[in-house]
């Protein structure tokens, strides 16, 4: 027997809101099926259960505020259910009977064969909005209830729909997590130019020969290269936590995705350093469009050894990060830009970048901290090699 415990999706996070269940008593489920949706100040996460079993008891009703680490749910690591009533203690008030019953791993196909989350059906059914004619964008393609009240509101645009993410609520956790950072961790900055002229040319060939949804950005180029240079210099790739540095098994990479009404979200390129570039392309995409219309999965919010935060959209030629507990390092990428550049005794245009490194000098130092620098340089003079 296991709990399965309200998750913290970063250490500006005390407390979820349960917002839905997609299991029900009785469920088996698999590591990495999404059981729940979890509110919070960065929108509405999807959560992972990471052990198998079967869902012996849900012990909190949906709507309810739960703060981090305690349990929300029992997991039977056993083969099979227990029996109804079997359990020692009564569970807390399940889902009632006239909700839709939910099966493996996480959603079923009703007898319209539409497969949609308890809370979506209800929603639907209120409003009068046959099912079939939505798209799902939760697990499996199933519709969830994002979806239903983006149709509502399409419909009718007076409709109530949830609010989005309090803003003051995001900004007030951001300035927790941004105070925490400078009271407890050792600063260093270190900062150097790149010439990206090699990648531009390699990236404007590749992209000769793409259709034009399948090109490349060179932020694509600059995240696989901070990446890749992260497998030889682990020591930025970790977690600071009970006063001792714990590497990241895996590379992790956390990007900065900028909400239209304020604030910003750092879902996480998960193994990062093993997509091919369009992957990395692709999942870029994805996590963009996931963040501004609710669907983060919580391991994208847990999962990264370091963040990765790019302003030159923005026109910033610049930027210094400040690290987000409990990592120990955050990269920082500037516009890239056109600018005079030496080369063999002559000024010439070059296109290039500012990259710089933000890190906790309790695990790393400037000549660590340059190495890094130096290595995803010499990646992005080898951009075939990415």
């Amino acid at each position: 027997m296991s709990e399965l415990t309200m998750p913290s999706f970063g250490a500006d996070m005390d407390s979820g809101l349960l917002q839905e269940w997609l299991v029900k008593q009785g469920d088996p489920v698999s590591k990495g099926d999404i059981v729940a949706v979890i509110e919070t100040h960065k929108g509405a996460i999807d959560m992972e259960v990471f052990q198998s079993g079967t869902v012996r008891a849900l012990l909190v009703e949906p709507g309810t505020r739960v703060k981090v680490g305690m349990p929300i749910a029992d997991i039977d690591d056993g083969a099979s259910a227990p029996a109804s009533g079997a359990s020692a203690s009564e569970p807390a008030p399940q889902h009632t009977s006239d909700k839709t019953a939910v099966s493996t791993p996480a959603l079923q196909r009703s007898q319209d064969r539409v497969k949609a989350s308890p809370l979506a059906r209800r929603l639907a059914e209120n409003a009068a909005i046959p099912l079939q004619d939505l798209q799902g964008s939760g697990p499996d393609g199933a519709i969830i209830a994002v979806d239903v009240n983006a149709a509502i509101a399409g419909s009718d645009p007076g409709a109530a729909v949830p609010k989005p993410p309090d803003r003051s609520a995001m900004r007030q956790a951001i300035d927790a997590a941004m105070t925490r950072s400078n009271r407890e961790i050792p600063h260093y900055y270190l900062a150097t130019t790149i010439d990206l002229q090699a990648a531009s040319q390699w990236l404007a060939a590749f992209n000769l020969e793409q259709e034009p949804d399948q090109q490349l950005l060179i932020t694509v180029l600059l995240h696989k290269a901070v990446a890749v240079a992260l497998r030889d210099n682990p020591e930025f790739n970790g977690f600071y936590i009970e006063n001792h540095f714990q590497p990241s098994p895996d590379i992790h990479l956390a990007t900065a995705i900028s909400l239209r009404g304020g604030g910003l979200i750092t879902p996480a390129i998960r193994y990062a350093d093993q997509l091919t570039l369009p992957e990395m392309m692709d999942k870029m995409r994805d996590l963009t469009l996931r963040v501004r219309r609710g669907g983060l999965r919580s391991s994208e919010m847990s999962d990264a050894g370091i963040t990765v935060s790019g302003m030159g959209e923005r026109g910033v030629e610049t930027v210094f990060g400040v690290i987000y507990p409990p990592q120990v390092a955050i990269i920082g990428l500037g516009k890239p830009e056109l600018r005079p550049w030496v080369i063999d005794n002559t000024v010439q245009a070059r296109l290039l970048v500012n990259i710089s490194l933000a890190a906790d000098h309790r695990v790393s130092d400037g000549r660590q901290g340059a190495k890094l620098l130096r290595s995803i340089n010499k990646l992005l003079q080898q951009p075939e090699c990415l």
